[in-house]
């Protein structure tokens, strides 16, 4: 590999993908073509699309909605290792990332449909019991069963998912250092030509404006942030977020204004940044030491934002500028 700057040439390839764009950013040698890198991601995440997506009424997740309480669906692969994440840190999260808040999503407008009063109703009145103990899967029958009724939601895990299928398509060709992304969800791995690792932004929880809170560099990591400040919906003089508490069918009454995950893969952060929200700030924080995460909670407080780093990769002066 080239070592010097004027050997390399900088590739920025996007698309549009789940309501959002993807992008990859990366440097080969001159003469290195991209078509068929930017047609190999392209089908990538729209596998990703067509296989989990609630707005598309044929995709293999909505075929699963669709079926029958006690009947085994045949899914493919990628789907099934998603579901699989989701039932796991669902469990450890005890049940504060569910993937089972597709009727509240529905209900609250946050879907394809607009609000609906009567939706909202059966949604906040539904007895419910967390996914991870009603949906039986068989991974090696590449099969799945519900054994109560719902509908099964995907936004909080499939786009960080998508990044990662991104990070292999990217690996597949030989690229030996590449940041990808999907809306606010990255992973990068390798380093710059200018040996150094790649540097993104987290984002100021303010839904008037875009800058930056902190700077992160991310070396063979990923990052993911949820937060209250982007996609809500104003109810009773309030805007709510549109992050869903499992145990009520709405959502989150209160909630930190964003938390920021970095973790090995962008399916695991993404997830991560979801649960952590549900849980709060408090016992969000202790779940995330106790299970070994770093993390970085946004409160506001008064007129201010207040921080809470946990882990190492936040608490280090060389990885945040707060």
């Amino acid at each position: 590999m080239p070592k010097t700057f004027t050997d390399l040439q900088r590739h920025a390839l996007s698309g549009a993908t789940m309501g959002t764009r993807w992008s990859a950013l990366f440097h080969m040698p001159k003469g290195f073509g991209t078509d068929t890198v930017q047609t190999a991601m392209a089908a990538a995440v729209a596998e990703v699309d067509a296989q989990m997506s609630t707005w598309k009424p044929d995709s293999d997740l909505m075929r699963l909605n669709a079926a029958p309480v006690g009947t085994w669906v045949k899914l493919p692969a990628q789907l099934m290792t998603l579901l699989a994440a989701a039932l796991e840190i669902g469990r450890a999260s005890d049940g504060a990332f569910d993937i089972g808040v597709g009727d509240a999503v529905t209900a609250w407008g946050f879907g394809s449909d607009a609000a609906n009063p009567q939706r909202i109703r059966a949604a906040l009145s539904a007895p419910r019991r967390p996914t991870h103990e009603v949906l039986d899967l068989d991974p090696a029958g590449l099969c799945a069963c519900k054994r109560a009724e719902m509908m099964l939601d995907l936004s909080g895990i499939a786009k960080g998912y998508g990044v990662d299928r991104l990070t292999a398509v990217a690996r597949g060709f030989g690229i030996p250092a590449a940041l990808l992304s999907i809306d606010g969800e990255l992973r990068g791995y390798g380093l710059q030509p200018n040996g150094k690792p790649w540097v993104v932004a987290v984002e100021a929880p303010n839904p008037d404006e875009r800058r930056p809170a902190a700077i992160l560099d991310l070396h063979d990591a990923a990052v993911a942030t949820s937060g209250d400040y982007r996609h809500t919906i104003h109810v009773g003089g309030r805007d709510l977020s549109h992050t869903m508490d499992p145990a009520r069918g709405g959502p989150l009454p209160e909630s930190p204004a964003s938390v920021t995950v970095l973790a090995e893969t962008c399916m695991m952060a993404d997830a991560w940044a979801t649960a952590l929200m549900v849980k709060g700030p408090i016992e969000g924080a202790d779940l995330a030491r106790r299970m070994g995460l770093n993390a970085l909670f946004f409160e506001r407080q008064g007129d201010g934002i207040r921080q809470t780093p946990v882990g190492p990769l936040f608490a280090e002066p060389t990885k945040l500028d707060a």
